[in-house]
Order: C-alpha cells, then sequence, then structure tokens
C-alpha cells in the first residue's frame, strides 16, 4: 500500500487522526498546506489517495498562503487521476458561504435570508428587506471569524461610514438576519460518505460566533482537556456542547446536502428560529475534526470510521458520487 497525504497546517487538530492511523500501522506522510509546491507537469504521486484538511480559517494562524494554493492543487491531483478526500468541488463550497447558500436554494432547503454583497458600501442597502439584526459575514471564515452582528440600521450605517465594515479574504461578505436561537443552540451535523455520523446541540458563549464544537476545550463536565487530547487553538470558554439525534427530516436533507456539494467528510449546521420554530441551515463545513470527548459526548470515537473510510479510498473504493437531488 502506498502512503496516504494528510495535507493540513494545523499543529494540533489532527493529533487524534495520526493516532489512529498509528494504531493500524498504516503508512503516511503530513503535507504542510502553509508551506507546499507541486508540478504542474507531473503525471502521479506517491500516494494512494490525499486526505485534503486545509482550513479556510488559516488566515487567522498567519498561513493565507494556503487557501487557493490548495484549490489549485487540488484541481491539478484531480485532473491526473489522484484520489482525494474533499476535492476540489468540496472545497469549493469550503471556501464560499455564498455559494453554499447557491446550493440549499438549488436543493430547496431552508436558509436565513441573505444578501451578497462585495463592496461595503451596499451592505445598508442590502439589508433593507431583512430583520434586525442582522449579521455580515466574510464569505471565507472559519472559527467564527469575520462575523459582526448589527442591531438596528443606524447601528450598520455608522459602521459603514466609519470604514469598520470588513468583507475578508476575497471582499465578499454575506449581509444575514441573525435569528434568535431556539433554546440557544444550534445543531452540528457530523456526515461521512455522504451519510450521517453524529449530531451534538451546541451552545454557544453569549455574544460568541465561534459555533464550531470541534474547537471546544473542554469535557461534558466542563474539564479541559489536555492539548494533545483536543483539537484547539484556544479554551472556549462558555461553549457546551451536548449529543443529540435531530427528526429524520433533517437527517435526509442533511445527506442530500453532503452528497450534493460531495463532502467526503463535514459538519452541516442548522438553527431553529425561535420566531417561527422552523430549522434553517446556515454552513457546510468540510473542516471536521470532530467533537472533543467524542466518546463521552456521542458514544463513541469517530476517528476510527472516518480511518476505514480513508483506508477504503486508498485501496481504491470510489468516493460517494454527488447525488442529482430533486429541489
Amino acid at each position: 500500500m502506498r502512503p496516504i497525504a494528510v495535507y493540513h497546517e494545523h499543529p494540533d487538530w489532527f493529533k487524534p487522526l495520526f493516532a489512529e492511523l498509528d494504531r493500524r500501522s498504516l503508512p503516511y506522510v503530513k503535507l504542510d498546506a502553509a508551506s507546499h509546491r507541486y508540478d504542474p507537469s507531473e503525471r502521479s504521486v506517491p500516494w494512494s489517495v490525499v486526505v485534503n484538511r486545509a482550513s479556510p480559517s488559516a488566515y487567522l494562524r498567519g498561513h493565507g498562503q494556503s487557501t487557493f494554493h490548495t484549490l489549485h492543487w487540488v484541481r491539478h491531483l484531480e485532473r491526473i487521476g489522484v484520489p482525494v478526500v474533499n476535492g476540489s468541488s468540496t472545497y469549493g463550497y469550503e471556501l464560499s458561504k455564498a455559494s453554499q447558500l447557491d446550493a440549499l436554494a438549488e436543493l430547496g432547503l431552508p436558509f436565513p435570508r441573505s444578501v451578497v454583497i462585495n463592496d461595503a458600501s451596499q451592505a445598508v442597502a442590502a439589508a433593507t428587506d431583512l430583520r434586525y439584526p442582522v449579521l455580515v459575514k466574510a464569505n471565507i471564515g472559519g472559527s467564527g471569524a469575520g462575523i459582526t452582528k448589527y442591531e438596528s440600521a443606524a447601528a450598520l450605517a455608522q459602521a459603514v461610514a466609519a470604514g469598520q465594515v470588513a468583507l475578508g479574504v476575497d471582499d465578499v461578505a454575506l449581509v444575514q438576519e441573525a435569528a434568535p436561537l431556539r433554546d440557544g443552540h444550534i445543531t452540528r451535523v457530523e456526515t461521512l460518505g455522504g451519510k450521517y455520523l453524529y449530531a451534538i446541540n451546541v451552545y454557544p458563549a453569549t455574544g460568541s460566533f465561534d459555533l464550531c464544537p470541534a474547537d471546544a476545550c473542554q469535557t461534558t463536565s466542563g474539564v479541559e482537556l489536555v492539548g494533545a487530547a483536543c483539537a484547539v487553538d484556544a479554551v472556549k470558554t462558555g461553549l457546551r456542547v451536548e449529543g443529540f439525534t435531530p427528526p429524520a427530516e433533517i437527517i435526509e436533507q442533511v445527506e442530500r446536502i453532503a452528497q450534493f456539494t460531495g463532502l467526503d467528510i463535514g459538519g452541516i449546521e442548522y438553527l431553529v428560529d425561535d420566531r417561527d420554530g422552523k430549522h434553517y441551515f446556515y454552513d457546510v463545513n468540510a473542516l471536521s475534526n470532530f467533537v472533543a470527548d467524542a466518546p463521552n459526548v456521542i458514544g463513541f470515537d469517530p476517528w476510527v470510521p472516518f480511518v476505514d473510510y480513508i483506508e477504503a479510498r486508498a485501496g481504491g473504493a470510489p468516493a460517494v458520487a454527488a447525488a442529482e437531488v430533486a429541489a
């Protein structure tokens, strides 16, 4: 078996992945997404499969150069026939909240009312038909970065006039209704191979937009985990998670999203708007480093089935094809 290549730029997030690969004595190499090169004329690579774990939040760690380089390289790998876990189509959705909403619209699935802008001067007009408060969300985000909440049109207009509305890495952003969360939580549903894996409810800290439960550095009892066991940048005080099983209807919709976007591994997040009691999808996240303290939160170690999937792909098993899903 040729080695598995794991392409990433975060030093800690994937220690559990490497531990599981080591446990099985599977050959693998680590490729640094922040310092990488490739030859467009090459016809082959020495790996059985490339596992794309690049993150759109890399710029927060000084690794913004990986963002679009990854897209170019993954397209190159696909051109020469190399299997990629979370390939270019999926990574393209990862890099664009606007494209994620287009996918949801194509599938006929609900999402918060939103308008896409490419200049801060458009923000107030974009929110004309939206209910306040609104969020201005950078198109390329990650870990809650690039999201600001505005309670009124006056507050948004004042921020625009002061030059305080930033649109992010690609100068594109969403202006989106900020729904009040029913029961104070969002739900993140993890998928693997286009199928439901598990779900958790995430109770964010007051005023926080970092809703990524994989960054939570606490056990279910609130005790901080050691760094090696937890995929973290920092302790997220006030964030709480719990295992949850969504209704069958939502699981079916999540699987449609995963299959439509070609998501090999990833999390899809939704909220229930307390104003109408309806659910709305708002994020398709291709970078899953899984919830901390998984055995206590969800009852099993998700890294095991993930490595099962990687091993199958390394052996030539096909990826789940993007589904022909009627809206």
